[in-house]
């Protein structure tokens, strides 16, 4: 939740609202180490902040010594939770109430080449045991279930697919709500776009590779914009943009707050994402909720999210995802059909079913837990 938000704080900050709106007769509340801005929450509509969903800040001295082991648990006994659910991979191992834990993706062990060291080493011996001890696991694709089945031994009735939703901002905008966003990044117009963190796993270099045969082999001349923070090991990223003299067509944003990506992916002429390992890939679903088209790889969960809603392609291959660059760039026809399956696709993900079907995992192990007491 803290800021920069990614992924996971993407998911805890829309499923939390969600769940208050729906369930106006529950209350919520976030708990975090990190003193989050609580005005981030209920605004991914046009909604105020649900008033059943309030915010709990924990200050600790040292986030992963201290806050599973000793934080966390001591607040647990003197709050009158029903449910507690982890959101980021872990719950504490004694809690007075049962827990949920969501676990996005199995990187950490199915890909531990694409992640610091320590963090994989820290991965490997946590997360089986917060699988083990939270009563019920949210993975959040049939992907990610499978890879928790083979990596941890989790029985497959102990998981709980729920897919994640675009959220409601993530709308096609007009040119004319987008010229200045795209003018304070100084992006030009036609640009092709990529979403997320400047790390190994995104598989950049792929993108950078392919966009090279582009120009060279090509008359298209699109702009290439990555928006993302800056990563582990990302210096491989810029030192292959400066090796193919590609400083000049390709632009690095930086971080962009979430109130710029529907203008961004609005105008793009497509949005590329060739990950090499995703537990979901909620960037090509919002790109499609934009009408944007999207060009993906066929690996982990993408084609689970994507469907035939997008072009996808080996994430090895640069040549095959430069023909389908070509393809978006050349073929109006096959443009206009993308941006419509796209956004097909897209409304098949809603944030409003996941709390629905999140909030009957919490009566379903608080049920079990009255029972067991």
């Amino acid at each position: 939740m803290a800021a920069p938000k990614t992924g996971i704080g993407h998911y805890t900050d829309s499923l939390a609202e969600w769940l208050a709106r729906i369930h106006t007769d529950h209350q919520y509340e976030l708990i975090s180490p990190f003193d989050f801005p609580f005005d981030a929450c209920g605004r991914h509509g046009h909604s105020p902040k649900p008033e059943n969903l309030s915010r709990k800040f924990i200050p600790v001295r040292s986030i992963f010594k201290k806050w599973w082991l000793l934080g966390l648990p001591a607040f647990l006994q003197i709050s009158p939770l029903d449910v507690f659910h982890g959101t980021n991979y872990c719950v504490p191992v004694f809690a007075p109430c049962p827990t949920v834990v969501t676990i996005h993706d199995l990187s950490l062990l199915a890909h531990s080449g694409t992640h610091e060291t320590d963090n994989v080493i820290r991965g490997r011996r946590r997360m089986p045991i917060m699988a083990r001890r939270a009563r019920k696991i949210i993975a959040p694709s049939e992907w990610t279930k499978r890879e928790i089945i083979e990596f941890l031994g989790i029985k497959p009735g102990k998981i709980q697919v729920i897919h994640e939703g675009a959220r409601e901002k993530m709308l096609p905008l007009p040119e004319s709500n987008c010229q200045s966003v795209l003018e304070r990044f100084g992006i030009k117009k036609p640009y092709l776009l990529f979403v997320g963190t400047i790390e190994p796993r995104k598989n950049l270099t792929t993108l950078i590779r392919a966009y090279d045969t582009l120009l060279r082999e090509t008359e298209h001349r699109p702009q290439l914009v990555l928006c993302g923070g800056r990563g582990w090991l990302d210096g491989e990223v810029f030192s292959l943009v400066e090796k193919l003299k590609l400083q000049e067509q390709v632009l690095f944003t930086g971080y962009v707050e979430d109130s710029d990506l529907p203008a961004l992916y609005s105008s793009a002429e497509a949005f590329i994402y060739p990950s090499l390992y995703e537990g979901f890939g909620l960037p090509p679903l919002e790109a499609m909720a934009c009408g944007t088209p999207v060009i993906t790889s066929n690996s982990s969960s993408l084609p689970e999210v994507v469907g035939k809603a997008g072009l996808m392609h080996d994430p090895e291959d640069h040549l095959a995802l430069t023909r389908s660059i070509v393809e978006i760039l050349s073929d109006k026809d096959s443009r206009e059909h993308f941006i419509r399956a796209g956004l097909e696709q897209a409304s098949r993900f809603s944030w409003d079913r996941a709390a629905r079907e999140t909030q009957a995992v919490y009566d379903e192990v608080y049920q079990q837990w009255k029972k067991r007491k």
